[in-house]
Formats: C-alpha cells, structure tokens, sequence
C-alpha cells in the first residue's frame, strides 16, 4: 500500500536529499510539506502548512511523516506524530541526546507505529560489502579521515553550532554509522580532543581514539575547517589486507584495487528500508553511532579555538 507522507522541514537536507528520494519511490506519496517559513495552503500539491498543528487541524490523511528539521525540535514533533498513530523517520542524528530517543522507541512500541532512526551513510554503494568482507577477519588498525568545509556543505545553519547540534560530528557521525555497520568487533573510545571555537557551543573539529575488544586502535579526525573537495575516507587494516572505502562509502578497493565504484543513492536505499520496515510493521533504532558521539562529549577534553564566522 502507497504511504501518505509529509515531509517536515523544508531545509537544505530535505530539498536536497529526501524530496528526490521520495518523488523516486512508489512506495510513498508526498501529500504534504510543513516548515514554519510556508504559508499553509491544502490546495496546493503537495499540500503545505507551516506547523504540525495545522497539518492535523486540517483533516487529511497522513500515514508516515520524515523529520528533516534540525535535531533540536525532533522530539516533540516525533512525539506528537507518534500519538497521531504516524510512522516516523528520523534524519540523523535521531535527537539531541540518547534519552529522548529511547522515550521515543517505547511510544512507538506502544503505538505500534514504525520508528525509523536513518543513516544514511549506511546506504552508500559500497558499505555492504565491506562489511561482508571484513566478516570474521582481524582487524588491525582502522583509520578515518572526515573533513569538508562546513561553510560548502552547512551554509547559514546556526544549528549547527548551538548544544544539540552537534557541530562536527553532524557529518562525523556519518562515517561512525559506517564503521558501526561495517567491523566484525565492538569498539569504545578511549580518549578524545574537541576543539570548540570560542564563540560556538559544538566542536568544529575533533580528534578521537577508540580501541576493539580485540584492542585494535580507531582513530578518528574529523575538521569543519577543511577546504577544497571533502575526504570522506575509511581505511581498515587486516591480516587479509587493507580495505578502503572513499567518497563516504562510494568506492571501496582492497590492497589499492578497485572493486565497487558507483554513484551514490542513498536517501533511496533510506526510503526504502522505511518501507520495508513499515511493511513488516517494525522498528529500526540503532543508537550506535549516537552512542559514540555521546561519549566524546562525556571523555572529550576541550580545546578554545578562534570563533567561527560565516
């Protein structure tokens, strides 16, 4: 059955991501569109409004709704959906921290409406195969290189910068959900530098060392201030060889030789496991890479650097 579907925040992620994704997919129809920033209009197609209030005064039938606002406002506006007996998707990260999230599991499950928490990094061409590849090997050293210039990428987003938008581990948290996804062990950091300009509330740049339970040491240096073409880079070292995934999971080659190279779609393979999640009537809240995040800000030791402006 066609989900009726309403897309809540009209940002950059939204238009440039997820309205895409869903004119592509048969499984949903966009019926409505609500951001502050609209003028409620039921005529229009989709139909817009600018609150969930107003989507709900207005009677039409909503099956699912996709959260695109920033992460500050996720929760109430999940909450609320969840009672209108809603399935949600969440943009990553799921919340501003791992409580609300959880909260947010139990009224689903009470509910009985699905509750989607995406990464979308985990969509991109070539992380299921690193992950099966790396399926019973020994790890020895992981690497990750994460930096793109936020001015490209995060233009004029304040929210990014205030607590709860977690700076850059907005993107940082990306190659977390790949790394979750794609190591045969469970790793916990160890230590960790956030370098927090003096004028914002969120690191813009962090440098993090984990280890597995097999003791193999991750690192991690993630920078908002880097300029020039993005390095979204993963490099995994074993006693088989060493696999590396570039261009956020697009390319991967072992021993310096390609294997997968495609173009990424990955707010199509989000969607698509929000249909199928909601086909099967289940749930998909993998706290993983938020859990990460959330250690860093618990162990990080901060670091003043010059302010940031735009």
């Amino acid at each position: 059955m066609t989900q009726r579907l309403a897309v809540i925040g009209l940002g950059k992620i939204a238009t440039d991501q997820h309205l895409p994704a869903i004119a592509k997919n048969a499984d949903f129809s966009l019926v409505a569109t609500v951001d502050p920033r609209l003028a409620t209009d039921t005529d229009a197609q989709p139909a817009t409004f600018d609150s969930l209030d107003a989507l709900q005064a207005s009677g039409l039938t909503i099956d699912a709704v996709a959260l695109a606002v920033p992460p500050q406002h996720r929760y109430a506006l999940a909450c609320q959906a969840i009672t209108a007996g809603w399935h949600v998707l969440l943009e990553k990260p799921p919340g501003v921290t791992l409580s609300e999230v959880v909260d947010l599991q139990a009224r689903a499950e009470a509910g009985r409406v699905t509750l989607y928490a995406s990464w979308h990094s985990r969509h991109a061409p070539a992380v299921a195969a690193a992950r099966d590849w790396l399926a019973g090997q020994t790890v020895r050293r992981v690497t990750i290189d994460w930096r793109e210039d936020v001015t490209v990428f995060h233009p004029g987003q304040a929210w990014i910068w205030a607590a709860g938008g977690l700076g850059v581990f907005d993107p940082g948290i990306n190659a977390l959900s790949i790394v979750t996804a794609i190591l045969p062990q469970a790793f916990a950091l160890r230590e960790a530098r956030l370098d927090v300009p003096e004028n914002c509330e969120t690191p813009i740049a962090a440098s993090l060392a984990f280890v597995d339970a097999h003791k193999a040491p991750i690192t991690a240096e993630m920078d908002f201030r880097h300029t020039g073409a993005p390095r979204w880079d993963i490099t995994v070292e074993t006693e088989a060889g060493t696999l590396a995934l570039a261009d956020g999971g697009a390319r991967m080659t072992i021993d310096g030789h390609g294997v997968i190279a495609a173009d990424k779609d990955e707010y199509g393979g989000v969607y698509a496991r929000f249909a199928e999640l909601i086909g099967a009537g289940a749930s998909d809240v993998d706290l993983a890479p938020f859990r990460h995040v959330a250690d860093a800000f618990l162990l990080g030791r901060r670091r003043a650097v010059a302010a940031f402006y735009e």
